[in-house]
């Protein structure tokens, strides 16, 4: 029974330590907390080592972010968005000058009479303004179609939580490809008329190099190669002298309105034809978007019921 005692004793006298021990450490925390009122609520947190720290460009979540960004970029609108804008560019810029060159030549050496080509200057200068609202509405419809490739192509690949879509930006969708379809089909007309000016002053450069040539140069037979503008229709029968020859004519193609104009001509064609490739990706992405986000509306509302 002593041991027993004596275990019991030595139990108690420690835990009348332990005691006074944990009452002196509360007495000390409490003796802070009135020194220094403003550390009542402070929580003491252990420091992290140089090994523990990480930077915010190591931090595991930039990665995904950043891919999760990228993974949201409309490439194949961008890719469209800047053809288009640089087609446009060309094509109205190009155009614009070139115009005002052929009408320069006209009036200078093919019809004297300004009654002859009054109905052609008049829709020359309404093609120009015409030109000036083309640039205008195509860098709207660009931007526009660029940022429905963001809604869509984020919408598409889920990229913002639930797949959430209206009837609404569906029907916005679907207007957006009906008119990229007939945009399309309207460019395909402007790239085939704007080739006809490049056909006729190839016409009238590749005479004048028949002219240059040594076996022709020098000859009674250059006079007797001609070019006759009134037979392209731009101008009437009647206009005087409407057809230039021999070596008359050579000095037309040397100077700088022709060369300007015949080169300008062939850059905004091929302004033309960059609009109806980016016109033409515009409408396979946009039709790509559309079909997904109407099989996913669809699949939505079934599995809702």
């Amino acid at each position: 029974m002593k041991p027993a005692m004596e275990t019991a004793a030595e139990e108690n006298t420690e835990q009348s330590q332990e005691r006074k021990v944990n009452s002196r450490a509360e007495m000390e925390i409490g003796r802070y907390h009135w020194m220094y009122p403003g550390s009542k609520n402070h929580q003491y947190r252990p420091v992290p080592t140089l090994g523990d720290r990480a930077g915010p460009l190591s931090s595991p979540g930039c990665f995904e972010c950043c891919i999760k960004c990228l993974g949201g970029v409309p490439y194949a609108s961008l890719v469209a968005t800047i053809l288009c804008f640089s087609g446009v560019a060309l094509f109205c810029g190009c155009g614009h000058v070139a115009l005002a060159g052929t009408v320069a030549i006209l009036e200078q050496h093919f019809s004297t009479n300004a009654s002859d080509h009054a109905l052609l200057s008049e829709v020359i200068q309404l093609m120009q303004y015409v030109i000036y609202g083309i640039a205008s509405f195509f860098f709207l419809y660009g931007i526009i179609l660029l940022a429905e490739g963001f809604y869509t192509t984020s919408a598409v690949k889920e990229l913002h939580g639930e797949f959430k879509t209206t009837a609404c930006g569906r029907c916005i969708s679907g207007m957006f490809v009906f008119l990229t379809y007939v945009l399309g089909v309207a460019w395909l007309g402007v790239f085939g008329f704007s080739a006809v000016p490049v056909f006729m002053f190839y016409n009238i450069w590749s005479t004048c190099e028949v002219i240059k040539s040594p076996q022709t140069n020098g000859t009674a037979a250059v006079e007797q190669i001609c070019v006759d503008i009134r037979q392209y229709g731009i101008i009437p029968w009647n206009a005087f002298p409407g057809r230039m020859c021999g070596f008359a004519l050579e000095s037309i193609c040397n100077t700088n309105e022709f060369y300007m104009s015949y080169h300008l001509f062939i850059v905004a064609c091929a302004g033309a034809g960059a609009t109806v490739i980016a016109l033409l990706i515009y409408m396979m992405a946009t039709t790509y978007n559309y079909a997904v986000l109407k099989f996913k509306s669809r699949e939505d509302c079934c599995t809702k019921f």
